[in-house]
């Protein structure tokens, strides 16, 4: 969250195991570690700006791509650095770390998992970012940067005055592919196929919910004219899957 707020089009990389010829072997765990250490402190240069370890550690001809898609340049990554502002911290911690190498190129997969305050709010993000490193005059340097947000539960939120059961029905996409959603217990859910896994869903607002599966989904419900629920929305990677209520 800080470092897409604050530094534009900053992270992350460009996908170079494609041009990696046959399998590359699991790193030894020492340089495992030293590509680690080299993440830690180009991430912990972030909230103060520092700009030397990213002209350091990164190729002049790096590519970096952020949780957005937006692309940047080493240069143009380097000069969005700027330190964080009165009333914002954060700091980024390493985790699950896993590495490979293939001649002087290397790979390395880790989770970022960011802890920030913002003007006496607290938050928490879940990245994994994938980085490729490449052997310079003895040096590993960056020379790829990509992450992807890990979806992760949000914080609850109480919607009240919510009738449950007005959500429950068959809702369909197509000939043979239909939702049904139920409540249980209190509890709405959906499934997506007879007997398959059961997907709750988490209020956001009255008619719109979030899904608790792997993506994260929001699931609107949209009625006619007369209050009565005629769809439901699932928008999944900014479009939208209509499913029609039967009945």
């Amino acid at each position: 969250m800080f470092k897409r707020s604050l530094v534009v089009g900053m992270l992350a990389g460009a996908a170079l195991v494609a041009v990696l010829p046959g399998h590359a072997a699991e790193a030894p765990s020492a340089l495992r570690d030293e590509l680690v250490r080299t993440t830690q402190l180009l991430m912990d240069a972030l909230p103060t700006g520092d700009k030397a370890i990213w002209e350091k550690a990164v190729t002049d001809d790096a590519v970096m791509i952020d949780e957005f898609g937006r692309v940047a340049s080493k240069a143009e990554t380097i000069a969005s650095l700027r330190p964080f502002p009165a009333g914002i911290t954060g700091s980024m911690e390493m985790l699950d770390p896993h590495a490979w190498v293939h001649g002087d190129s290397a790979l390395l997969s880790v989770e970022q998992y960011e802890r920030e305050t913002y003007f006496g709010q607290t938050f928490v993000v879940r990245y994994r970012a994938l980085l490729t490193f490449v052997k310079q005059s003895g040096e590993w340097k960056v020379a790829g940067f990509e992450d992807v947000t890990i979806p992760t539960a949000p914080p609850k939120i109480d919607v009240p005055g919510l009738v449950l059961s007005d959500y429950a029905g068959t809702y369909r996409f197509a000939p043979n592919r239909a939702w049904t959603v139920s409540v249980d217990h209190g509890v709405l859910a959906y499934v997506t196929r007879p007997g398959g896994p059961v997907n709750t869903l988490q209020p956001v607002a009255k008619d719109v919910f979030m899904g608790t599966d792997d993506e994260r989904n929001l699931l609107v419900f949209q009625r006619d004219a007369h209050g009565k629920i005629t769809a439901l929305i699932e928008r999944r990677k900014f479009n939208d899957l209509r499913l029609n209520r039967e009945g």
